[in-house]
């Protein structure tokens, strides 16, 4: 079964998945001017499910109750393979902007359907592009409209939470704004990071409570705050 299963992601799967890739990216580039926000995110949550239901991997979400309709948050998730963006982009039940690394941009249709629906793109190897990307996500951050953000800055090599980086904090501490942590479980199983096969997993993302940086003193004390929050979110399957 486990030959059976490479077989079809290869012959089945992915073609599927990159025509509809294609299409979807097409779609957001050609409807987004004549399009609100909501109709654009269910079209691209859609394409993000697809890789689920395609690769036949099993997804269970928990935790939407702490979200209230109509606030908006930064949502902080640890990054273990590709698959978050799909799962977070998926099942998470709010309209929200990445911030993304700006190499993604140069991805055929991809870069210019995530530029097209407002997502954010941030250049790490410039400090004062990146300031300047923060500004114009905080811009886009009223009315409910969320942003989601990896801290660790790249993929985990082993599956475990890495050490969050500060600057990914910063919209959060600029606008007031509630973090949420987002604990994503099963994708490093799935697909590893330099691995070219996917593999199947169960998928998981507990979404937690929200976490006001305001009370801690120390901005380190907040940052280990969410990063625990995340690992033992891990934990609530």
């Amino acid at each position: 079964m486990k030959y059976l299963y490479f077989i079809y992601q290869y012959l089945i799967a992915w073609p599927l998945l990159i025509v509809l890739t294609i299409f979807t990216a097409l779609f957001t580039i050609i409807f987004v001017p004549f399009r609100n926000a909501e109709f654009v995110h269910k079209e691209q949550q859609f394409w993000s499910r697809s890789f689920f239901w395609l690769m036949l991997l099993p997804v269970s979400v928990d935790g939407t109750e702490h979200i209230k309709p109509g606030q908006s948050y930064v949502f902080v998730a640890n990054h273990q393979s590709m698959f978050d963006v799909w799962l977070v982009y998926g099942w998470l039940p709010v309209i929200f902007k990445w911030l993304m690394k700006a190499e993604l941009r140069k991805v055929p249709f991809v870069g210019t359907a995530c530029k097209a629906a407002g997502h954010i793109f941030v250049d790490r190897r410039n400090a004062k592009a990146a300031m300047e990307s923060l500004k114009n996500v905080e811009k886009q951050l009223t009315g409910g409209v969320c942003t989601v953000i990896f801290p660790e800055g790249t993929r985990s090599l082993n599956g475990e939470v890495g050490r969050f980086k500060r600057g990914a904090f910063q919209i959060a501490w600029d606008l007031g704004l509630p973090v949420i942590p987002l604990s994503l479980d099963g994708c490093f199983e799935v697909l590893p990071k330099g691995k070219p096969f996917v593999h199947r997993h169960p998928v998981h993302m507990h979404i937690g409570e929200a976490i006001d940086l305001k009370q801690f003193a120390d901005p380190n004390e907040a940052i280990e705050a969410v990063r625990n929050a995340v690992i033992d979110g891990r934990q609530k399957k």
